[in-house]
């Protein structure tokens, strides 16, 4: 029987898009793929999701590999407010859950950066029972440890837990771990994965009823 919903925030929750993000600042598409070549594509970025790395170090590294777009890549993410926004059906989907008896947690790879400054995008948080943030826990999917690590911390059994992510790699570690596992493609396609597991959200349920 499932017992706990565990979400991925970016691109789950949240749209995580930084091609869109990197063009609104003003950059053209060649100077973007260099800036993100530079960054979120290199082995840096998941050292500074995980806080091996302060913001000062990560951008250092980053210049470091395209030492002629240093000016682009400090506007680029000097302030990153903007890089992660909310998505319309993530706070309702979590207090629907949650109100249908499930607990609720988060699962993510996040740098401390992008929480302190894209915090309104986490506006679900509130409603969660808890969670991991790699930069809080010095670690990151799909390393097994980190999923160890949140069942004991919440004394969770994977078999009554499902795993909601966008990147199949961190899926499938989960599965293997025992968990019920999910890749995100769309909300629509994973309600209906969750119903199929016997997840049922409150307004779901609802609507079930009032259908008849």
């Amino acid at each position: 029987m499932i017992k706990n919903i565990i979400f991925d925030i970016g691109n789950v929750l949240v749209d995580y898009k930084p091609v869109e993000f990197l063009a609104r600042k003003g950059f053209s598409e060649p100077v973007i793929k260099r800036i993100l070549k530079a960054s979120v594509l290199s082995p840096y970025w998941e050292q500074f999701e995980r806080a091996d790395l302060t913001e000062e170090e990560a951008m250092s590294a980053f210049v470091s590999l395209d030492p002629e777009i240093e000016r682009e890549l400090y506007k680029a993410y000097t302030n990153i407010k903007g890089m992660l926004l909310l998505r319309d059906f993530a706070v309702d989907w979590v207090r629907n859950l949650k109100e249908a008896g499930y607990k609720v947690y988060y699962l993510s790879n996040y740098s401390k950066k992008a929480y302190n400054e894209c915090r309104e995008s986490l506006a679900f948080m509130k409603d969660m029972e808890g969670g991991f943030l790699s930069f809080q826990e010095r670690i990151t999917k799909p390393d097994p440890e980190i999923y160890r690590r949140f069942l004991k911390r919440f004394g969770l059994k994977p078999e009554e837990s499902v795993f909601v992510d966008d990147t199949e790699q961190n899926v499938s570690v989960a599965k293997e771990l025992g968990f019920h596992g999910i890749i995100f493609t769309s909300y629509e396609s994973t309600v209906e994965q969750l119903a199929a597991l016997g997840v049922e959200s409150k307004r779901r349920m609802a609507e079930d009823e009032t259908g008849r």
